[in-house]
């Protein structure tokens, strides 16, 4: 049997079927292409559902829904949402009165009163005729789309499907104003997204009933299918699980994730218990920072403040401070009313809450905990107030009375001042980070875990992105003469101050502060930031953050930098909130509230000049901007607070694979201790890069323990030739190794450069040198170790290019380096398999695409000094391939794969001219004259061969010095091709353009042969004609 997409449509059909979903074959139902609804069935089901309902009714419902005005697809989509949510209201007159009747498009509380329908291959036309896979039609309907791929056929993809997708949404738009959300799938990898998400926002689901996924396991289609498509389940998460935001500017709609789902149903479920038991704790939610924990809480309070068992609560959502107090409440404000069903309120004091809290029900207020510390009286004794925390872990939520050692007064946590002021309240709190083991006080608040969704499983589902750890610590080093002169200082004062002074004086200066912000130590800092943060451009754009201890480090730092960089002063800005105390220096850098409103728009804005911001406190928790990618840390942080700061660059944004933490301060062991809170599977899940350098430096150590004896201290030098010698000798050392110590040499030269490639920023400028010189003994090896009879191919040749041009390229200077091998240049690059497999290994696979990009772009040039047809062909092939991930259509990966396939055609279509013994110039003729292909349907292939062997002939003999410069040179030249394409009888007569092609061909020909050579078939004048592949790092 063979398995091909129709294999997976058919099991999608009959799972549906076996779920009480009613089949239809789209070419059967009998019905006009251009309607989308299933108007019929509609107006079938509308009956069932609304009691009493009038076939007028029915139909101007129907006109409602299929003229929902001129609007942009998500703003039409989102207005269908609301009539599917509340209902349509339709106006009509009853015995002279006007009346309206709310039209029910679904039954929600009646899962089985609605129709539902699984329909394949149902055409449609709007701007042009598409017919997708399956739909799903809920009361003939369609909101659910999947679009399918053939598992066994590795070239379609589920990146296909989402393509598709993509263009149905410009072809058939219609059919997505109803759109709840789209399925692609291949049957192995099945994902699930919305109308506005790009590829990376489509979600695995991968759990049916809550139950946690298997480490590793394959998305496997029936895995969504139960957890989703259950008729009570699907109705479930339109209704409740998805919502629209405004997102500068735009309408997005969201759907939650298969954890935000069974997570929000757990705790609902686990507060009816503690409201029915009066524990008053339902538990705490820890889903990793970065995963959508507040939508989650979004979607919780949507579940609560609808479901009528619960009697119209009063949800408080508390947090810490007014940064994420502003910031959930602009999220729970942008998401649509729909889902919460009123408007969000601020609390602005402690009367203003009590105030908000006097009513017998409903609402949702936001508050600070601060608000709670002002007084020890009861705000509201209602039973019916859900209490919410975010970051329901912090320390100051204790119930222990602690004496405070200054003051002699003991004082309570924020946790007993909450508890007193609304002890009938029902507490429920969602974290980022887990519990400490330690923390008592927040489980007696809150009560044990609800769920937990770890770090590995959000990077595993692609929810967030790994984070990177690197060690940058700056070193100090103390003058010693400057020691002295400071003893000698305070030796000249101690007869006009007291020892007391004297000895305050020193523990002042020699705090960490001080030392951290010592100019000198600044200076060393952003000389390295700088320069770690224009080297990591190359590899990976998107914003940054430092983060600095104290104000008056921030701003001296952020004023070094942009003595350094004066360019900069757009780009790097300086988020600190202002204080009556601060120097007037500093009032112009600071700026005021509305300025940092201002910044935090600017920051979260991708398109903004504001890059690097430099903070002490502000936007550490809970600010998200998903395009930042580097965080530098030169301030001392443990527990909670580190890893709510670390968060912020594992956000999942376009390209970005990883974020990475820059530690200047000497963290590791605070960020080890932190891990130790998470699930033992999440504490290696930040790789400290110091373990690559060790393991770097010992393999290097080795490696220079096994060429003992070969001096190649010549390498470090400034003169090329020399460099490439002492490397050919090199290999020509290790050759004459015995075969046990050179495949050892191999395997270390190997561990080597997989060590380097993740600790090279933590290596001086030789060491990264002596690191090349033995890579490119290891190439040499590997290429030269099994030579045939002396002789090299292309292919070795190439490789050995390959290789070399890292060494070659030395600032300014470049030479020709086939000199140095005896070769003729070749004028187009030959991609080994070996390169191929290491482009699709780069880690950052936007620059291994920008590499390949103009290594091929060089190559059509190449082409098109010759070859009309090809270079046609392979520019549009490329501008196509660059259009699609131009258009975030394909992601890095996929243009990889892509341009990778459309190197091996160029190399193929080099290379062809072999078989037929042609010359490159003589191929191209004969690329022209069959470019028609009803030429060879007519005309016998030798007999082309024999007519590009003339036509190249005739081009050099007709070629002359300033033919370019006269028009008669030229038309003479295309007489003679027309009567040499005459004698032939070509072209045959369904080919009659055919002719202005090969003439193109000619005319080009004669632009770039050069009449003093032309019996050299490869001769190249300019070394630029070279275009070889490298790794694209930086050698310095």
């Amino acid at each position: 049997m063979q398995i091909n997409e129709n294999t997976l449509e058919q099991a999608i059909i009959v799972d549906l079927e076996g779920k009480g979903y009613e089949y239809l074959y789209g070419p059967d139902i009998e019905r006009d292409y251009h309607d989308v609804i299933l108007k019929t069935y509609y107006e079938m089901a509308i009956a069932k559902i609304n009691k009493g309902i009038t076939a007028s009714i029915i139909e101007e419902s129907y006109k409602t829904i299929i003229n929902l005005g001129l609007l942009k697809l998500e703003e039409l989509n989102a207005s269908f949402h609301k009539y599917l949510i509340e209902g349509i209201p339709v106006p009509y007159r009853d015995n002279s009165e006007n009346k309206t009747y709310t039209v029910k498009l679904v039954d929600f509380d009646n899962p089985e009163q609605n129709d539902f329908k699984v329909v394949n291959q149902y055409t449609i036309i709007d701007y042009k005729q598409k017919r997708p896979d399956i739909l799903v039609f809920i009361n003939g309907i369609p909101m659910i789309l999947f679009e399918l791929k053939n598992a066994a056929n590795e070239d379609t993809t589920i990146t296909n499907a989402y393509n598709q997708i993509q263009n149905y949404m410009l072809d058939i738009p219609k059919l997505f104003w109803y759109n709840a959300f789209n399925v692609i799938s291949d049957g192995l990898n099945t994902k699930v997204g919305t109308i506005t998400s790009d590829f990376t926002r489509y979600m695995a689901w991968k759990s049916e009933n809550g139950e946690r996924p298997e480490e590793g396991s394959i998305d496997f289609y029936t895995t969504m299918l139960n957890g989703m498509f259950p008729k009570e389940r699907l109705l479930d998460i339109i209704r409740n699980f998805i919502v629209y935001q405004s997102i500068n500017g735009k309408t997005v709609k969201i759907l939650a994730g298969y954890h935000q789902y069974f997570a929000v149903k757990k705790a609902v479920e686990r507060t009816y218990k503690a409201i029915e038991e009066k524990s008053n704790k339902v538990g705490v939610v820890w889903h990793t920072q970065g995963s959508g924990k507040s939508l989650s809480m979004v979607f919780y309070t949507g579940l609560i403040v609808s479901n009528p068992e619960f009697k119209n609560p009063t949800i408080v959502v508390l947090t810490d401070r007014n940064d994420l107090d502003n910031q959930l409440f602009g999220t729970f404000c942008a998401s649509s009313k729909l889902l919460l069903r009123q408007t969000p309120k601020h609390a602005e004091s402690r009367a203003h809450l009590k105030e908000l809290l006097s009513v017998n029900a409903g609402g949702i207020i936001f508050t600070t905990i601060q608000k709670f510390e002002e007084s020890d009286e009861i705000i509201s004794d209602r039973s019916n107030i859900i209490f919410m925390a975010d970051e329901a872990h912090r320390s100051q939520y204790g119930l222990e009375e602690k004496l405070d050692r200054k003051s002699g007064v003991w004082k309570v946590g924020m946790a007993k001042y909450m508890r007193d002021a609304l002890p009938n309240a029902t507490f429920i709190g969602f974290t980022g980070t887990p519990i400490d083991f330690e923390d008592k006080s927040t489980v007696e608040v809150f009560g044990n875990y609800i769920d937990i969704y770890d770090m590995t499983q959000a990077v595993e589902d692609g929810a967030t992105v790994p984070i990177y750890y690197e060690n940058r610590t700056a070193k100090i080093k103390l003058n010693e003469d400057v020691l002295k002169r400071i003893d000698d200082v305070y030796k000249s004062y101690s007869e006009q101050m007291s020892e007391y002074d004297i000895e305050k004086s020193k523990s002042d200066i020699s705090t960490l502060e001080a030392i951290i912000g010592s100019k000198e130590r600044l200076s060393l800092l952003a000389d390295d930031i700088i320069a770690h943060y224009e080297d990591r451009q190359y590899v990976l754009t998107g914003k940054a953050m430092i983060v600095c201890m104290s104000r008056r480090i921030a701003i001296n730092l952020y004023k070094i930098i942009i003595s350094k960089r004066p360019d900069w002063k757009r780009k790097v800005k300086v988020v600190l909130t202002s204080s009556n105390q601060d120097d007037p220096t500093w009032h112009d850098i600071i700026g005021n509230k509305t300025y940092r409103d201002g910044l935090m728009v600017e920051f979260k804005n991708t398109e903004s000049e504001f890059k690097i911001a430099i903070v002490v406190d502000m936007w550490l928790t809970g600010f998200d901007v998903p395009s930042m990618a580097t965080m530098y840390i030169d301030k001392p942080m443990k527990g909670h607070n580190l890893m709510q700061a670390i968060a912020r660059v594992n956000r999942v944004y376009k390209d970005k694979e990883a974020g990475l933490i820059v530690d200047y301060i000497g963290m590791a062991n605070e960020l080890r201790n932190a891990l130790r809170q998470y699930t033992a599977r999440d504490q290696d899940k930040v790789p400290d890069l110091g373990a690559a350098l060790s393991v770097a430096m010992g393999t290097l150590e080795s490696l220079r323990d096994m060429i003992y004896g070969f001096d190649y201290d010549d390498f470090f030098k400034d003169d090329d030739n020399i460099r490439l010698k002492i490397i050919a000798d090199g290999v020509n050392f290790v050759l004459g190794f015995e075969e046990d110590e050179k495949k050892e040499f191999l395997k270390q030269a190997t561990r080597l450069s997989q060590a380097e490639t993740l600790c090279r920023s933590l290596l001086d400028i030789r060491i990264k040198k002596e690191i090349e010189f033995f890579k490119c003994l290891k190439a040499g090896v590997c290429k030269y170790g099994c030579k045939i009879n002396g002789g090299m191919t292309r292919n070795e040749v190439n490789s050995k290019i390959m290789t070399l041009l890292e060494q070659a390229i030395e600032q300014d200077g470049v030479f020709n380096i086939f000199e140095e091998v005896g070769k003729e240049n070749p004028e187009i690059s030959i991609l080994s398999d070996e390169y191929m497999e290491k482009i699709r290994k780069m880690k950052h696979k936007n620059l291994a695409a920008e590499m390949l990009r103009k290594l091929l772009e060089n190559n059509i040039v190449v082409f098109s000094r010759t070859g009309v047809v090809k270079s046609e062909l392979f520019s549009e092939k490329m501008k196509q391939i660059l259009l699609r991930y131009n258009n975030r259509m394909i992601n890095s990966a996929m243009v990889i794969e892509e341009l990778i396939n459309l190197s091996k055609e160029m190399t193929d279509a080099y290379n062809a001219g072999d078989d037929k013994g042609l010359t490159r110039e003589e191929l191209a003729f004969y690329d022209a004259l069959v470019a028609d292909p009803d030429v060879l349907r007519n005309m016998k292939d030798s007999t082309l061969v024999e007519m590009a062997h003339e036509l190249t002939d005739l081009i050099r003999r007709s070629r002359t010095v300033d033919w370019d410069k006269k028009e008669s040179a030229r038309a003479y030249m295309r007489t003679q091709v027309k009567h040499l394409l005459r004698k032939y009888k070509y072209p045959p007569e369904k080919a009659k353009g055919a002719v202005d092609t090969v003439i193109r061909q000619a005319e080009l020909m004669s632009s770039n042969i050069d009449p003093i050579s032309i019996n050299n078939r490869y001769s190249i004048n300019h070394t630029s004609d070279l275009m070889v592949a490298d790794d694209g790092r930086k050698y310095n």
